[in-house]
């Protein structure tokens, strides 16, 4: 078949995919396996297990190359403090728990020999960034949330195809021992460790210190970052194979963290790359399913998924989420529904099963259970738990308030500080690129562009936002954002900041919510003066202490009084206000909390936050 056609169907088929993806917000994946099963034996037969000869391993591979550095690159290290013990244990007693019960649940339900379903346990570890990337653009989960879920699928993307391979290699030599296959797993780790340093060092050195022309320097960067990825990953099978993934792996984390020239422009360009090399990859792989490996399996095939998704995820999220970090139930129950399987499985099974099929040690068996089991669970996972998860997530309200600031300076960096410390999911608009990168490196998600266009507006996500603050040092452009936010968007509330106190009035006017820069100074100052503890408290509450208002919602504080509520609140935590129909006071102990009232909550940290959970759950 010419190679022509192929291609530029596939290509076609996969940016039609991240078109539709972006249009219902859905993981792209979803359309990319409808497309690649469409042109597959299961539908107009146009790409078939010849279609590619014996280039398949070396395509297969140097995307999952590309794919993986692309991910890894914008993990961010900084970023795991928000859940340092939870992340941790997802990359180890998760992983293990994965492996552990996927195993058995195979054996099980599907008959298999200890091997094989060793070997399908161990490509089910991963869930990948190419699956969960998608999912947390469209849900916009809380960055303790993201940054869990997004280290769980990078690293364990790596543990997933070098214990695969291990496995593998023990199914096929028939030297399956515990030293052996510790031995092999950490000689492909250390040597994807190695490289994947190496490499990340030479092209600091190369960005840093070697004249890259500087008419195309940013170019020139990114095709040398991208020669990097591929570089390491060929290294590093050299000596031993999937060690690549793990090269890829370090070599992305660790550019991506030490800080290199041009940053941005190959971050957008990987991205476009990767986009290409996932379409492809993808439509590949499904188009080499045979819907007989599914039917096959049957019901136990269908009991596997089950349990897999239903009992094997959530007990492993709930292990690894239960200590000290601060997850909400509903934010361990996402995480537990949410873990859909992507790449890694997809890729490395449907090379094994070519291999299973023929040759020395050929077991069609074994091959056409890998590849249904594996296949079932991705398509299963992807379509139900990649298609439902922004319900899932409103379902559960893990989606936190969006708010967008407009203006990155002082003001709105810091207030972008407190929001952000409460949980908050906050966007930054500023026209100036070093006061974005300033609030980048701050940890912000800065988006740079005019606060006052519509469109940058509605790329920062204006639609969905929740609050809009135009704190500017141009009253005019407050003012426009504002007029903007409220016609255009519909945005529920609306803040402007005034400079010049004689425009508070005009704003108010206009029905902006108005905070005037010179009034919140002189109130600032009277505190000082005639409230000093409090003022200092509430100055450094994000430390220790907070004051939050949340409305009531759950049956378990209505109809009782603040005497019957009180002690049940988390100790350190007090109802300090109520607000109902406009109207706010310091409640009595006898005063019945009623569904709607909005409980201003005031004391510790932590016991504010569990307070809040309590007015709004059963």
């Amino acid at each position: 078949m010419n190679a022509l056609p192929l291609v530029a169907a596939i290509i076609g088929l996969g940016v039609g995919a991240q078109v539709l993806a972006a249009r219902f917000q859905v993981p792209s994946i979803i359309f990319l396996l409808l497309a690649g099963v469409m042109l597959g034996p299961e539908g107009i037969g146009f790409i078939t297990r010849n279609s590619f000869g014996t280039a398949l391993p070396a395509i297969v591979g140097f995307s999952v190359a590309i794919i993986v550095f692309e991910g890894a690159f914008h993990l961010r290290i900084d970023r795991l403090r928000e859940a340092p013990q939870a992340t941790l244990r997802l990359i180890t007693v998760g992983a293990l728990v994965a492996f552990v019960g996927t195993s058995a649940a195979v054996w099980f339900f599907l008959g298999t020999t200890w091997e094989v379903a060793a070997l399908i346990g161990a490509l089910l570890v991963a869930t990948g960034p190419t699956v969960i990337s998608p999912i947390l653009e469209v849900v916009p989960v809380r960055d303790r949330v993201a940054t869990a879920l997004e280290t769980e699928g990078i690293v364990n993307d790596v543990t997933a195809a070098i214990m695969a391979v291990v496995v593998f290699e023990a199914v096929l030599l028939d030297e399956a021992t515990v030293a052996g296959f510790l031995t092999a797993f950490a000689q492909r780790m250390g040597i994807g460790l190695f490289v994947g340093l190496v490499v990340a060092g030479v092209l600091w050195y190369l960005l840093w210190h070697v004249d890259l022309s500087p008419d195309n320097a940013p170019q020139n960067a990114r095709l040398l970052v991208l020669a990097g990825a591929v570089v390491a990953f060929s290294i590093a099978n050299e000596f031993a194979s999937e060690a690549g993934v793990a090269a890829v792996a370090t070599a992305g984390i660790v550019l991506g963290n030490i800080g290199v020239p041009y940053e941005e422009n190959i971050t957008e360009f990987k991205g476009d790359i990767t986009l290409l090399v996932l379409s492809i990859v993808f439509i590949t792989l499904a188009a080499l399913l045979e819907f007989e490996d599914l039917i096959t399996l049957g019901i136990p095939g269908l009991l596997v998924v089950v349990v897999v998704a239903l009992v094997i995820r959530p007990l492993l999220v709930f292990v690894s989420t239960t200590g000290g970090d601060r997850f909400t139930m509903g934010e361990r129950w996402f995480m537990s529904l949410v873990g859909p399987r992507g790449i890694i499985p997809a890729s490395v099974a449907t090379l094994f099963a070519v291999e299973l099929q023929s040759g020395p040690h050929a077991n069609p068996e074994a091959a056409a259970t890998l590849v249904g089991t594996v296949f079932l669970v991705i398509f299963a996972t992807v379509v139900f738990e990649g298609g439902f998860a922004r319900y899932i997530a409103e379902y559960l309200d893990v989606i936190p308030m969006r708010v967008l600031i407009i203006g990155g300076g002082k003001v709105g960096r810091s207030l972008a500080d407190r929001l952000e410390d409460r949980g908050e999911n906050v966007v930054i608009i500023e026209r100036d690129g070093d006061v974005v990168e300033k609030n980048r490196s701050a940890g912000h998600k800065a988006v740079r562009g005019d606060g006052t266009d519509t469109d940058v507006l509605r790329e920062a996500g204006a639609a969905n936002a929740k609050i809009v603050v135009a704190a500017t040092g141009d009253d005019d452009a407050n003012l426009l954002v504002a007029q903007l936010a409220d016609s255009k968007f519909s945005v529920p509330k609306v803040i402007a900041r005034a400079n010049n106190p004689d425009n508070v009035e005009a704003f108010e006017d206009l029905g902006v919510s108005t905070i005037s820069s010179a009034m919140a100074t002189a109130w600032a100052i009277d505190n000082q003066i005639e409230r000093p503890t409090l003022a200092n408290w509430m100055t450094d509450f994000g430390d220790n202490g907070d004051v939050q208002e949340i409305e009531v919602t759950s049956d378990r504080f209505a109809g009782r009084t603040v005497r019957e509520v009180g002690p049940e609140l988390p100790e350190g935590c007090l109802i300090a206000l109520v607000s109902k129909d406009g109207d706010t006071k310091v409640p009595t102990a006898d005063y019945v909390i009623e569904l709607g009232d909005k409980l201003t909550l005031l004391g510790q940290r932590d016991s504010v936050r569990s307070g809040m959970e309590m007015c709004n759950s059963d």
